[in-house]
């Protein structure tokens, strides 16, 4: 059953909350939302199977979530820290491709963190990224120009993933969520705006940084990066390509490593 949460600016955050135990919070990636997104559904049903309490969540603008402008990276980490709150005052995050940009600001702002889960994230290493990506979304949207506004997000993935989504029944979803695809491109531009080691400096709960073993080539190295910005991080591969994972296998990573001792 939905829930809802109120964060700090007033917007109303949707969630659905599973299982009882640790909790651990899902933060999902670029369009992701909870009626257009059932493998993070399902991750969700794994986790809560092996003993956790879990929030699966609808980022700010999308499925039953509400919206406020002007947006801000740090309105989703308030997003974020009501969850937190809501269900027992620290959590563990994971945060899934762009998400994990948003995990870790989260828990760099002091949101109360036990553990993080990071799923390939899609950051440019630091000091080779620009404003071109972000300010071509912002000016595709401001001209109400949804459609080029996914055609450009995606303009750095393999092209064939371009041309399955447009042919599939997805597109026209994917459409309608574009003016969020400025928040995720938001949270990963401001990785380019202080060193990492600086930036995180504060984030120093145990950390995962997973990878799958036929990852695109953008991600091995940033992961390794990382590891060597992060105080206390690690990195794992899995069996995966795509950027895809498996609910059963991604939920046994999560629960291996954020689990008290």
């Amino acid at each position: 059953m939905t829930e809802f949460v109120t964060s700090a600016d007033g917007t109303r955050i949707a969630f659905d909350r599973e299982g009882d135990g640790p909790p651990v919070v899902l933060v999902g990636g670029a369009t992701q939302f909870r009626a257009f997104d059932p493998a993070t559904a399902e991750l969700a049903r794994e986790l809560a199977g092996r003993g956790f309490t879990v929030v699966n969540y609808d980022r700010r603008g999308r499925g039953e979530s509400g919206d406020t402008v002007p947006f801000a990276v740090d309105r989703e980490v308030e997003d974020i820290a009501a969850l937190v709150a809501e269900v027992g005052g620290a959590a563990a995050l994971y945060g899934s491709s762009s998400g994990a940009a948003l995990a870790l600001w989260a828990a760099a702002a002091g949101v109360p963190t036990t553990a993080l889960v990071l799923w390939e994230p899609p950051f440019e290493l630091e000091g080779t990224g620009d404003r071109d990506w972000l300010t071509g979304l912002e000016d595709r949207i401001a001209h109400n120009d949804r459609q080029g506004a996914a055609e450009f997000f995606m303009r750095d993935m393999p092209p064939e993933w371009l041309e399955a989504a447009k042919s599939s029944d997805a597109w026209q979803t994917l459409i309608s969520v574009a003016p969020t695809m400025v928040y995720d491109a938001a949270a990963l531009e401001r990785t380019q705006h202080a060193p990492w080691r600086e930036a995180w400096a504060a984030v120093t709960v145990p950390t995962l940084v997973v990878v799958g073993d036929q990852a695109l080539p953008i991600f091995p190295p940033v992961a390794d990066a990382l590891v060597e910005a992060l105080p206390r991080a690690t990195q794992c591969r899995i069996d995966s390509s795509n950027h895809d994972w498996k609910p059963d296998q991604m939920a046994k990573v999560i629960a291996d490593f954020v689990r008290p001792a």
